[in-house]
């Protein structure tokens, strides 16, 4: 038996207000993958597009910044 399998059959062995509990659980760690896979894509794009750049020089500095925060 795999893990689906496994899984399946234990909480079909489970009342259904614990099933219903069990496929709330599972959708939260769906949804958490997702975020998760789609943070380390954005921070994979977000470096791709800066690669190269760090040693460029800016045309801005400090003194140009109209309001900082702390």
């Amino acid at each position: 038996m795999n893990l689906s399998e496994e899984i399946l059959a234990t909480t079909a062995s489970l009342p259904q207000s614990k099933q219903q509990e069990a496929l709330d659980f599972v959708e939260y760690l769906k949804l958490k993958t997702e975020k998760e896979e789609n943070n380390n894509w954005n921070n994979f794009s977000i470096a791709s597009a800066m690669r190269g750049m760090e040693n460029e020089d800016s045309n801005y500095s400090a003194s140009d910044l109209k309001e900082t925060y702390c």
